[in-house]
C-alpha cells in the first residue's frame, strides 16, 4: 500500500526549471550545487483558502537571498507569481485544505564536475511545490508551548535564507527530543532566533524582539507582528535582548509562517511568567488572526 506520502507526491503539481509536472517525476542532478555543497536558497509561504499570505515580501527575501550568493539568473517576480498562482490553484483544487504552504527553491545548477568555483555555464535550478497544511488549532494555541534553548552554533549569514541548515536541524532536532515546539538560539549572551522561528519577548508590556542583521532571518511573521504592534499602538521595539532577559520575560512568543504567532508557556523546563499565554499575546493573536481572515475571504 502506498503512503500517505506518495499518494500526496502523485497529485502534486511541482514547478521544474520552465515546466509545470507531477512532483514524483522531478529528476535532480547529482552534480547540482544545492545536493553537492547547499549552495542555494529557499522560501516557504502559506496560503489560506488558496490565497497567498505576504506573497510579495516572501518573493522580496527570495531576491535578497539570491544577491546576498551572487545567484543570478534565477526566477523574477512576474514568474514566481504565476508560479504561486498555478501550484496553490492546483493543490487547493485536489485538496481544498483552508491552508497550504509552498515551498521555492533555487539553487546555482549543476556543472560536468565538482568544482567550488562559481560554474560558468550552468543556469539556476527552480523547484516549487504546494502541500496540504494541518494547521495548529486554536485550542492548542490557548494552552500554549514549550521551548529548549541551545548555543547558535550556525554560520553568521543568518539573513540569508540559505538550504544548507546542518546547524538549524540539529537544534530542531534538540526540540523534538525535548517534546518542545522551539529551540531558542543563544550567542554570546544574547538572544538570536530558533532553529526555524523568531522569538519576541514581553516585559511589562512592551514587545522585544531581536534586531534584523545578519544574526536573523527577519522573517515574514516577524515583520507582520511589528507592523500590527506599530498599527495598534501596542509598544515594541527591536534591540538586542540577553539570556537573563529571555529567561525573566513575562512572555516569551515564537513566530514563522507555519507556527505563525505561538506562545511560550515554559522554557528550559521552568515556567515563562505565569505559565499560561499572557495578555500581550492574546491582543497580537487576535489581530493576527484578522489578518488571516482577510486573507482567506479574498477566495470566497
Amino acid at each position: 500500500m502506498s503512503s500517505i506520502w506518495e499518494l500526496a507526491k502523485q497529485m502534486t503539481l511541482a514547478y521544474w526549471n520552465g515546466q509545470f509536472l507531477p512532483l514524483e517525476t522531478v529528476q535532480v542532478s547529482p552534480l547540482d550545487r544545492g545536493y553537492l555543497f547547499g549552495d542555494g536558497v529557499y522560501e516557504v509561504l502559506i496560503a489560506y483558502n488558496g490565497q497567498a499570505f505576504e506573497a510579495e515580501a516572501h518573493f522580496e527575501r527570495l531576491e535578497r537571498s539570491m544577491n546576498a550568493l551572487q545567484l543570478t539568473g534565477g526566477p523574477d517576480s512576474a514568474l514566481l507569481r504565476e508560479i504561486t498562482r498555478r501550484l496553490l490553484a492546483s493543490c487547493f483544487d485536489e485538496t481544498k485544505s483552508d491552508a497550504m504552504t509552498l515551498y521555492i527553491q533555487v539553487t546555482r545548477g549543476a556543472e560536468t564536475a565538482r568544482r567550488h568555483d562559481f560554474p560558468k555555464t550552468a543556469a539556476p535550478c527552480v523547484l516549487a511545490f504546494a502541500t496540504p497544511l494541518k494547521r495548529i488549532t486554536a485550542e492548542r494555541y490557548a494552552k500554549g508551548f514549550s521551548t529548549v534553548s541551545a548555543p547558535d552554533r550556525r554560520w553568521l549569514m543568518g539573513d540569508v535564507k540559505s538550504i544548507s541548515l546542518a546547524g538549524a536541524i540539529l537544534a530542531h532536532h534538540q526540540a523534538d527530543q525535548a517534546g518542545a515546539l522551539e529551540c531558542i538560539l543563544l550567542r554570546d549572551g544574547l538572544v538570536t532566533e530558533c532553529s526555524s522561528s523568531n522569538v519576541f519577548i514581553v516585559k511589562d508590556g512592551v514587545i522585544i524582539t531581536s534586531v534584523a542583521d545578519n544574526r536573523i532571518l527577519n522573517g515574514i511573521s516577524r515583520r507582520v507582528v511589528l507592523r500590527l504592534a506599530h498599527e495598534n499602538g501596542w509598544p515594541a521595539i527591536e534591540r538586542d535582548f540577553t539570556e537573563e532577559e529571555l529567561r525573566q520575560a513575562d512572555e516569551i512568543w515564537v513566530t514563522s509562517t507555519s507556527k505563525e504567532v505561538a506562545p511560550a508557556v515554559t522554557l528550559d523546563g521552568k515556567a515563562v511568567g505565569e505559565g499560561a499565554p499572557g495578555p500581550v499575546w492574546r491582543k497580537m493573536r487576535a489581530a493576527f488572526d484578522l489578518l488571516i481572515d482577510q486573507t482567506a475571504k479574498r477566495n470566497s
